[in-house]
Formats: structure tokens, C-alpha cells, sequence
């Protein structure tokens, strides 16, 4: 992946190898499906979906994987059975390029970390101002 600051996800799915643009792009429909209301925004260099309560979820493209991020306590507890077999460590789960997008998957992940973000607002809506 180059080093560039990208303006768009889709400058950012341009950037990427004609080989897996359509990987990527899968993901990317994937998300936006699953929380339409996200902003898609570029953050850390690679694409985001935010909610008013924070960044839902991350992906980014390598050589041979692509990433979904943050892979919470939560998430990978929740999920742990259906996560067997990709490679998850350091709040990423790892999707390798030689296996089918696991679309109902990525749609899970996606819909939990939504629900932690609006938990998040939540909390954040009732606890007391600070001054």
C-alpha cells in the first residue's frame, strides 16, 4: 500500500491492485449496506465509517490479506466460532485474498461494532457535562 493521503475511498480503492479493486470494493458494499447512515470518510489513511459516536469500522487492503479494524473483546468473543479461521491479533482480523469475502461475516462484525458505537453515544448523551 503507497503512502498517499487519500481524498476519497474511492481514490483509495483506485490505488489499489486491478487484481483485488473488486475485493475491496465488495467490502466497502458490504459496510456501507450494513450501516448506510456511516459517513465514509478516509482516517489513518485507509477508509472509515463513522456514527456520531465514533468509527464504526476500518478496512485496508494488503498484499495478500485485507484488514477489518477494531476487532473489539466484544466482537471477537461474540463472534469467536465464525472467526476460526482468519488470523485476528491486535484488534484486527485478517481476510486472506484467496478466500471468498465472507459477506454475512463482514456484515456481523460491522452491525456489533455499530451497536458498541451507539452505546458509546449513549453513555456519552446522559453523563454529566463537564465544566
Amino acid at each position: 500500500m503507497a503512502e498517499t493521503d487519500f481524498k476519497s475511498v474511492d481514490e483509495y480503492i483506485a490505488s489499489q491492485p486491478k487484481a483485488v479493486q473488486g475485493v475491496r470494493e465488495r467490502v466497502r458494499n458490504i459496510i456501507r449496506k450494513t450501516v448506510p447512515v456511516a459517513d465514509e470518510v478516509i482516517s489513518y489513511k485507509i477508509p472509515a465509517y463513522k456514527l456520531p459516536g465514533g468509527a464504526v469500522i476500518y478496512f485496508a487492503g494488503w498484499k495478500k490479506h485485507y484488514s477489518l479494524y477494531p476487532a473489539t473483546d466484544h466482537v471477537v468473543a461474540a463472534l469467536k466460532d465464525d472467526l476460526v479461521p482468519y488470523e485476528v491479533r491486535k484488534g484486527t482480523i485478517r481476510f486472506p485474498l484467496s478466500q471468498p469475502v465472507p459477506a454475512k461475516l463482514i456484515e456481523r462484525i460491522t452491525r456489533l461494532r455499530a451497536k458498541e458505537v451507539a452505546e458509546v453515544e449513549k453513555v456519552k448523551a446522559v453523563a454529566p457535562k463537564k465544566r
